[in-house]
């Protein structure tokens, strides 16, 4: 048995607007499930028809993973606002308890080059979260959809769609079995070796999540718990954000030429756990209605597809 929560439908406008802080700072950084408080990028929620916020981000001039070039800004520093942003709305408009485990099912998103050009300074990114589609299960767990725009200075920067479920405790340790434990993120194997950082967009081997193989085009995914990023608190799995970042990397080392993920559609089939080697494939697709190379990514943990993602790449110095 389940029950539906009736969603009022809102339509997506770049807003202009003067945010309130409807929530203390504070408490913002309390929703996001950072332990490392310099790490959250909400600086304000603003609540207005039932199912529709305006969520500001602040991205700073650099950062130490996410601004991998001194040009621009990684994707994933788009992907890890919409995350944040949506544990923001889930826990402070739809009645989510932040002791809920949140895990994506699905996501699609596109960002703009132009929009993770660096500056010199700290950006501000409006993003517009709707969520279209809230199912609350009768022991507790609800499905969610949800519908992100971002813009920059009433500019489009990018968007996301995101269906994602979140779990009470009881609900989550009986799904995860024996692995509904953060003391395996203790007993996680050491990293191995790093892929060539300039091969996946990056300047430091720290950064890298990918290691060789020797067969082209395909890698295994490179754990390092260390990274304090990454992994900012214990897990008892390895998190979205590791495996889309293997995804980005991936795709980027596929080619010969360098150049950027822009849009991913990435499906997460399963939790990606540290106690076996976790393997990603890619595979050239056809260039997309623009001309962009476009990689499908598939990564596999015994012999069982644990998420897969189709990229699309700008070359570097594309609009």
């Amino acid at each position: 048995m389940s029950h539906s929560t009736a969603v009022t439908p809102c339509t997506f406008e770049a807003p202009s607007i003067t945010s309130p802080q409807v929530r203390t700072h504070i408490a913002l950084k309390e929703c996001v499930g950072k332990r490392d408080l310099s790490e959250v990028f909400v600086v304000d929620c603003l609540h207005l028809c039932g199912s529709e916020q305006i969520v500001t981000v602040e991205w700073p001039r650099a950062h130490d993973f996410y601004t991998p070039t001194p040009q621009a800004h990684s994707p994933l520093l788009f992907t890890e606002s919409v995350r944040q942003a949506l544990a923001v709305s889930c826990h402070t408009a739809h009645d989510i308890p932040r002791g809920y485990s949140l895990g994506w099912e699905h996501l699609t998103l596109d960002v703009v080059a132009d929009a993770l050009r660096t500056t010199g300074s700290a950006t501000t990114v409006q993003l517009q979260v709707i969520h279209s589609a809230i199912k609350r299960r009768r022991m507790g767990s609800v499905q969610l959809v949800a519908h992100v725009q971002g813009t920059v200075d009433g500019v489009y920067a990018g968007s996301a769609e995101v269906h994602y479920s979140a779990h009470p405790s009881s609900i989550y340790n009986r799904l995860r079995g024996p692995y509904a434990d953060r003391a395996v993120f203790l007993r996680a194997a050491p990293p191995t070796t790093p892929v060539a950082p300039e091969r996946v967009g990056r300047t430091n081997a720290r950064d890298v999540v990918l290691s060789p193989t020797g067969e082209a085009g395909r890698w295994q995914m490179r754990v390092d718990t260390s990274h304090t990023v990454l992994y900012d608190h214990p897990h008892d799995h390895i998190p979205g954000m590791v495996l889309l970042e293997a995804v980005s990397q991936a795709a980027q080392a596929s080619l010969k030429t360098p150049a950027a993920p822009v849009a991913f559609d990435t499906t997460f089939d399963g939790y990606v756990e540290f106690d076996a080697p976790c393997w990603l494939n890619a595979t050239p697709l056809s260039p997309d209605l623009q001309g962009r190379p476009r990689v499908l990514i598939e990564a596999h943990q015994r012999e069982r597809r644990v998420f897969s993602a189709t990229v699309v790449l700008a070359p570097h110095g594309a609009r």
